[in-house]
């Protein structure tokens, strides 16, 4: 990208009264606008913002209300952040907004896309873990076309694939149901470089126990939502010092070893051209026990709305249907958290008979697979550049 433009950070306030921070990248006399926004990451550098502009788009940067940090993440409160920043497109007078989920966005803005072609007082009225949305009463003006850029099936959808099952206390981090454990090499693991080989009936037993922890926390976050919820009704009618407390408590807990998929280590399932790993590295003593992974603090809300693969809303398979308008799909071929069957999947739930489908050699972040090739940004680009044209010319 060669031709100079500008980016101008717009202020922004949510119709719940929060502050945000909107990008618009110029070069000028813009059309059409595309739409870029992770739910915690603040993405002005993107790499798809120059082919954005490249394609005579004008292309906006949402940033979220907290950076960098989901701890209090709920998806539903964050789709007024998505809001102010399509609105503000909106009063900009662009003719088309096409929206460009990448990762974790695709999830967001898929959310928010199903909820702003609703009625206002059919959109949901509280989060999962009881809190008023106010979606009712805000503006969310809908997007014209989709961009999803390897798109996992959702926070919560991923963060219970790669649940290691065979913690059997959630108090100790340590702890270890043996015969579910994925990284014992007597069911199946081997370490890396070399592909695990783990048995079907491990696979079936191994799967449903995901769902099962995954189950046991939603009851412990609800549990927790219920203990406070209980103490703010009792100071209603009885006001005491230890219902205040509890009242006023907001807890937080850990989730220990949530990268486990088990296709992460078995290159033979759901195979594709990635290397053995996760999108954390190859050594699962550090990503699966380590400090840093997806989910790892979290509030009895958070957990609910964003990483629960049984309560979340923000879910492709949930929100995917109702994409109407154009869309594309990207895939990267060498995802370390995005498989074939995932993909698959978002595109036969995608709605519009407007789709299309590429497969693009990379990993999850269109990054070279091998020092001998080129990276996947760059064909993934110019798919964006040259549907974006077909969509709405620049």
């Amino acid at each position: 990208m060669a031709t100079p433009y500008t980016m101008r950070p717009h202020a922004l306030a949510t119709a719940d009264g929060q502050k945000v921070l909107g990008f618009l990248f110029s070069r000028g006399g813009e059309r059409n606008a595309a739409f870029l926004m992770h739910p915690r990451e603040m993405v002005v550098t993107h790499y798809m913002v120059p082919d954005v502009l490249d394609a005579g788009w004008a292309c906006w940067v949402q940033g979220p209300r907290s950076v960098g940090n989901d701890l209090r993440l709920e998806h539903e409160i964050a789709l007024h952040d998505v809001a102010a920043g399509m609105q503000r497109l909106r009063e900009l007078d662009f003719a088309q907004i096409a929206m460009i989920g990448n990762s974790g966005g695709a999830g967001l803005l898929s959310f928010y896309n199903q909820q702003a072609l609703l009625a206002p007082e059919q959109r949901l009225a509280r989060t999962p873990g009881g809190r008023p949305t106010g979606l009712a009463t805000a503006s969310m003006p809908a997007p014209d076309a989709m961009v999803l850029l390897s798109p996992h099936p959702g926070q919560g959808v991923l963060l219970m694939n790669g649940l290691d099952p065979s913690v059997s206390d959630e108090n100790d981090a340590l702890s270890v149901e043996t015969s579910l454990d994925p990284f014992d090499p007597a069911n199946g693991f081997r370490r890396p470089p070399e592909s695990s080989s783990y048995a079907p009936d491990f696979i079936e037993r191994y799967r449903a126990a995901q769902r099962e922890r995954c189950a046991r926390i939603d009851a412990h976050a609800r549990e927790l939502l219920a203990r406070r919820n209980a103490a703010r009704a009792r100071l209603k009618s009885e006001p005491n010092r230890q219902d205040k407390r509890i009242a006023s408590h907001a807890p937080i807990f850990t989730v220990w070893r949530t990268d486990a998929d088990l296709r992460c280590w078995d290159t033979s399932l759901d195979p594709s051209d990635r290397l053995v790993g996760s999108l954390w590295g190859a050594d699962p003593a550090v990503s699966n026990l380590g400090s840093v992974g997806f989910g790892r603090v979290v509030t009895p809300e958070s957990w609910l709305s964003t990483w629960s693969g049984l309560s979340s809303n923000a879910s492709l398979a949930n929100c995917a249907p109702a994409i109407e308008q154009p869309a594309l799909l990207i895939e990267y071929t060498g995802d370390n958290c995005v498989f074939p069957s995932d993909v698959d999947r978002i595109y036969a739930d995608l709605r519009s008979s407007r789709k299309q489908r590429h497969r693009v050699r990379g990993n999850h972040h269109g990054m070279a697979l091998s020092a001998e090739e080129p990276p996947g940004q760059i064909e993934a680009g110019r798919l964006v550049q040259a549907w974006l044209n077909e969509v709405a010319p620049g």
